[in-house]
């Protein structure tokens, strides 16, 4: 296993004492690797948040950069699902696009780190990722304990779990990836069960394009509130460009939503709300444009609901077509019978239908006081049950009827 976790350039076995020394001196211990990286993505997320919240400052008539400084690392704390109480409220939504944003910058850290300290062994790649993520959850201890002042509390042990979370996947993401162990994984792991990854990723990536397609469509026949809601906020430029970050930082989770409302148990904003294909009871919502696209109370066009079957069915057959793809350039695939296809198409059904649902219980939360503590999917494992069913039926289905369909064996073999 130490053997084949290791960089290409060190399996060679060809470099010279020479090549191999000079290597040596331009890496650094795994701990001081660890540091730097961990520490260059903690200062990017914590001054790119505190950036935001300073310009909302100066938009702002009350007040004081210092104020303004807590609240933007209360957001880069949030966002590690590290929730805050302020005041009788407790915010605990991500917001995704700015996790995402983290995670980037955490994965390309992971590279940094694999890169400059040359680790090419199992239990070295293990350390410099345990290490990796240790410093930059100590980071987010630390920040906790910074901005916990007042009417504004943050558990430390919630902070310290968050960011090392994020940091042990993304980042471990990345030094798996740089060192060339990623790579060697794939080749261990035998054709079928690889296929299902990019398979699964297909039927993920076409549910989230079809609720997002959904969501923009309702955006513009609801364009007239988002310019009613901007006339009733008044913000200003500076607060207009605040408040376009603060949607593009919660784009993702209303596409989660829209992909919950598709797969039928839908969303709530508030407790005791329900928005579904169903009918929609939520009565008054906060004057945000992205909540512009939530359908007015009572029943929902009968289109809707087809859309429940349709949507899952559509991604199910992405991920069937690419099983066949990837399965019929193997050098055994005149070997694969039709039901070996619809198996693999099952399972890239499954595997998408457990990340569905990880990210749709992760785009939910408490966004404050009163009705607003329970933001979010509340039956997101009903929701990702229904999709991966879905996904399942169009994915095998399509995987055996296309595979079924390539020329028989003696043709095949004729055609070698």
């Amino acid at each position: 296993m130490t053997d084949m976790l290791s960089r290409p350039g060190a399996r060679d076995g060809d470099k010279s004492a020479a090549q191999t020394s000079e290597i040596a001196d331009r890496t650094k211990p795994l701990v001081v690797s660890a540091v730097i990286s961990a520490g260059a993505c903690l200062l990017t997320g914590l001054l790119t948040c505190a950036a935001v919240a300073v310009i909302g400052w100066l938009a702002a008539t009350f007040g004081g950069a210092s104020g303004a400084v807590r609240a933007g690392a209360s957001a880069w704390l949030v966002a590690h699902k590290a929730g805050v109480t302020l005041g009788t409220g407790r915010i605990s939504i991500a917001p995704l696009g700015l996790t995402l944003f983290f995670a980037w910058c955490l994965y390309r850290g992971g590279k940094s780190a694999a890169r400059s300290s040359g680790a090419d062994r199992t239990k070295e790649l293990i350390g410099l990722g345990l290490s990796f993520a240790l410093v930059y959850g100590l980071g987010g201890l630390i920040v906790a304990l910074l901005t916990d002042e007042g009417s504004l509390k943050v558990s430390p042990l919630a902070a310290f779990l968050g960011t090392f979370s994020l940091a042990l996947v993304a980042g471990l993401a990345g030094i798996v990836v740089e060192s060339g162990a990623g790579a060697d994984i794939a080749d261990a792991t035998p054709a079928g069960v690889r296929d299902v990854v990019p398979a699964a990723l297909a039927a993920v990536l076409t549910v989230m394009a079809l609720a997002s397609l959904l969501y923009a469509v309702l955006l513009a026949i609801h364009f007239s509130r988002i310019t009613a809601m901007l006339e009733l906020l008044n913000a200003g430029v500076v607060g207009s460009v605040v408040l376009f970050a603060i949607c593009l930082m919660l784009l993702p989770n209303l596409v989660l939503f829209a992909v919950a409302f598709l797969a039928g148990p839908g969303f709530q904003l508030g407790a005791g709300t329900t928005i579904a294909p169903t009918g929609v009871d939520v009565g008054s919502l906060p004057a945000f444009p992205l909540l512009a696209a939530v359908p007015a109370d009572g029943a929902t066009p009968s289109y809707l609901l087809a859309l429940t079957a349709v949507v899952p069915l559509v991604a199910g057959v992405m991920a069937g077509l690419v099983v066949v793809r990837r399965g019929l350039a193997e050098e055994d695939a005149y070997a694969l019978g039709w039901d070996a296809f619809a198996l693999r198409g099952a399972m890239a059904a499954a595997v998408a239908g457990i990340v569905l649902f990880a990210l749709l219980v992760l785009s939910g939360g408490s966004a404050g006081p009163g009705r607003m503590a329970a933001v979010g999917v509340p039956a997101a494992l009903p929701a990702a049950g229904v999709l991966a069913a879905g996904m399942a039926i169009g994915a095998a289905v399509t995987a055996a009827i296309v595979s079924s369909r390539r020329p028989a064996d003696g043709d095949l073999g004729a055609e070698r």
